[in-house]
């Protein structure tokens, strides 16, 4: 079982860190005009600072550190974001409103996943913590 929970935990911290690097490093000014188009403030910052917050969770799951102040930065993206930018609800083109709902179910499912890390008993073998 301890083999399955670290490959688990790789996976789902590589998850999170590709998306940080996608949010600081590959694509910001991408994200950052889809944030404008669904009416963020400062739209470029948001993506920066959504990128931290990415990077802080997937560090945290990678090294199995600090998991409640990883998680905490994952939710903290996740709520607003997925109520924000994925809102299928207001979408009129129903090919949108397809992909805008995939992405919020996707997105709540994450914060389920997200969640169950703090069912996992600390320290968490194969970590820095351990």
């Amino acid at each position: 079982m301890e083999v399955l929970v670290f490959v688990g935990r790789m996976l789902f911290g590589l998850y999170w860190l590709y998306n940080a690097l996608n949010h600081l490093v590959i694509a910001p000014k991408a994200l950052a005009q889809y944030a404008a188009m669904k009416k963020v403030p400062a739209p470029l910052g948001m993506v920066v600072l959504s990128g931290l917050l990415l990077l802080i969770g997937a560090i945290t799951i990678l090294l199995g550190i600090a998991i409640p102040v990883g998680v905490a930065a994952l939710i903290v993206f996740l709520v607003p974001v997925t109520f924000w930018m994925h809102d299928f609800w207001n979408v009129q083109d129903p090919m949108q409103r397809m992909v805008e709902m995939v992405q919020f179910t996707k997105n709540l499912a994450l914060i389920g996943a997200t969640l169950l890390l703090l069912g996992i008993p600390e320290p968490w073998h194969w970590s820095l913590a351990e």
